[in-house]
Order: structure tokens, then C-alpha cells, then sequence
């Protein structure tokens, strides 16, 4: 360990290690904020699509008389002409929400609605991806135990795996850093972000393979928000998850290097041959272990839940594939792509 400058030699246990690498994953996790506030403004955007939508097809209806013409002119070149025309506020309420009072009522109650149900499901989500951000920081300060140089960086402990100890304590670390935190709960929130995902694109890709989008469709203008800001959080889970991965998979090279430190200090010191020959065989056994543990490899939930994976590779794929060779004019087949 290093305190004040100086290199200090103690006995800790796996335990005591671990509770060095959390309270460092602590102190960096508090400076990271924010997560909260991205879902807000997403469950805001879907509490407003509606009004906004209606508004627009209102204003269109008034204002172009010709179906041609609605058709030609554009949603985003209209929208500043829309607001001049509804300068007055309660031109633009009645607009967006309703003229009779119950019409009013029931438009307000569906957005608050709305933004409920997205706050809760930005919510959770915001929580899914804390606890992945944390599962990175104890994989990145995990792997920073057995180099002096990131150690002493990130005011870690250091050790060298030369001993069997030393690699039983390692090991024992590795799995106490991951099994810490919420495990089932997140990966069910993961996994049910997933399945509401797949289930609105299944929807949206079926209705584009039928017609085109208009703002008739509320539904499915609505839907598409979801998609997209669902998505924006379960590709930043992926991300977290494959570096979560990676960095535990980095264990591998780490056994490699010691192995052939091991070798050297076998030429270098032939009286401890028997020790350093035993720590070489029990680090090929953890490397062949570490293996099977980690094969598969598991993205977030996409891939720990095998239906779910078949049903995303499977069903969605060949939607996705269908609306492409619509729009481009020639048969695509997605769904033969094989996804590791």
C-alpha cells in the first residue's frame, strides 16, 4: 500500500481489499450526477407529444383546405406559421387540449398520466443504469489491483498473484465485487425495458409495413417516442454491460502476464521452484475456470435471458428487415445475421 509517498507492507483479506476497491468506486460515483434528470425531460417529451400533435392537426385541418397540399407541405416548415396563427394562448390551449370543459379535463389527466408512467419508467431505468455504472467502477478498480503503477494511481492496494493466497484472495475478490449490489431487481427492470421494446416495435414496424405515418395515428407517434427514448437508455445498459465484461474478461491476460512472471522467477530462483511451480498450476486451473464462467458472454439482460435473445435476433430483426426491403426496394433478410 502506499500512504504519504511511501510503500507499506500489510496483511489484508479478500474482504478488507474489497472494501478498499468500494469505498474508491463510492467516492468516484458520487462526482457523477444527472441521472435523473435525463428521464424527466424524456417523460416530459412523452407527456407533451400528444398536445402537441393535436395541435398541429388541428391547425392543418383549419388552415389547408386541400388533401394535395397537406400532403406536400411539411410538419417542420408549418410549425412556426401554426404559432403565429395561435398567437393567443388560449387559442393555442384550446388547440392543443380541447374546447369543452371535460374534453379539457380528460387531455390534462392523460398527460399528468403520462408523465407518471414516465417518470416511474425513466426512473427505474435511471436506477438500472446507476448500479451498471457502479458494476464498471469495481470492474475497472478490480483490475487495477495487480499493477502497481494504476494501483498507486487509483490508492488501491497492490499484490502479485506468485503465491496461492495471493490468487485465492484475488479470486474471492473478483466474486465478491460481482455479486455486490442489486443483481435480480436490476436485471428484471432490464429485461422488462427489453420486452416493452420489443413489443412497440413489433406494433410500429407492423403499421409501417401498412401505411405511412400520420398524425391520425396518435398511437403510433407515440409509440415511436417510447422506442426512441427507451432506447437511448438500453443502449447506453449495453454499452455499460459489454464494458462491465470486458473488464472482468481482462482477467484472462492478467493470468497470462503472471504466468510468465512465474516462469522468470522460477530461472531466477531455483530454491523456491516448488512454491512458484504450485502458484503457476493453480493460476492455469482459475484461467480454465474463468472461462467457463464467463462463457457465454452476458450483455446486460439480452443475452442472460435466452428466450428474450431469440425473440429480439428472431421477431424483431425480420419486422425491421420487412420495412427496409419496402423502402429500398429489394428483399434484405436480417434475421440470418448471427448476433454473439
Amino acid at each position: 500500500m502506499w500512504e504519504r509517498g511511501e510503500t507499506l507492507r500489510t496483511e489484508l483479506s479478500a474482504v478488507d481489499i474489497s472494501w478498499y476497491v468500494v469505498a474508491r468506486a463510492e467516492r468516484a460515483g458520487a462526482a457523477d450526477g444527472g441521472y435523473l434528470w435525463a428521464g424527466l425531460a424524456m417523460a416530459a417529451a412523452v407527456a407533451a407529444l400528444p398536445p402537441v400533435a393535436r395541435f398541429i392537426q388541428i391547425a392543418q385541418e383549419q388552415d389547408i383546405r386541400s388533401e394535395d397540399d397537406l400532403q406536400s407541405i411539411s410538419i417542420f416548415w408549418y410549425l412556426p406559421s401554426l404559432i403565429i396563427n395561435y398567437s393567443n394562448r388560449s387559442n393555442l390551449f384550446c388547440a392543443a387540449f380541447g374546447d369543452s370543459i371535460w374534453e379539457i379535463s380528460a387531455n390534462i389527466l392523460s398527460c399528468v398520466l403520462r408523465l407518471g408512467l414516465g417518470a416511474l419508467v425513466f426512473f427505474l431505468l435511471a436506477v438500472a443504469e446507476r448500479a451498471y455504472k457502479q458494476r464498471f467502477l469495481y470492474a475497472k478498480l478490480f483490475s487495477h489491483l495487480t499493477s502497481a503503477r494504476r494501483a498507486r494511481k487509483s490508492e488501491l492496494p497492490h499484490f502479485r498473484l506468485n503465491t496461492v493466497r495471493n490468487i485465492k484472495t484475488w479470486l474471492s475478490t473478483r466474486s465478491y465485487l460481482r455479486r455486490r449490489g442489486p443483481q435480480r431487481s436490476v436485471d428484471v427492470i432490464v429485461s422488462a425495458a427489453f420486452v416493452l421494446t420489443i413489443v412497440l416495435l413489433a406494433c410500429v414496424s407492423a403499421q409501417l409495413l401498412r401505411e405511412s405515418v400520420t398524425l391520425e395515428r396518435g398511437w403510433l407517434l407515440e409509440a415511436m417516442m417510447w422506442v426512441c427514448c427507451l432506447g437511448v437508455y438500453l443502449l447506453r445498459l449495453l454499452t455499460l454491460g459489454n464494458n462491465v465484461n470486458r473488464k472482468y474478461r481482462g482477467c484472462l491476460s492478467t493470468i497470462l502476464t503472471e504466468q510468465i512472471n512465474l516462469h522468470l522467477a522460477i530461472e531466477q530462483r531455483p530454491e523456491s521452484k516448488e512454491q512458484l511451480t504450485l502458484a503457476n498450476n493453480v493460476l492455469k486451473l482459475a484461467a480454465d475456470l474463468l472461462k467457463e464462467l464467463d462463457a457465454p458472454f452476458k450483455i446486460s439482460g439480452i443475452c442472460a435471458n435466452h428466450y428474450l435473445y431469440t425473440i429480439t435476433k428472431v421477431v424483431i430483426l425480420s419486422a425491421l428487415s420487412g420495412v427496409l426491403s419496402e423502402m429500398l426496394g429489394f428483399k434484405l433478410k436480417l434475421h440470418k445475421i448471427k448476433i454473439k
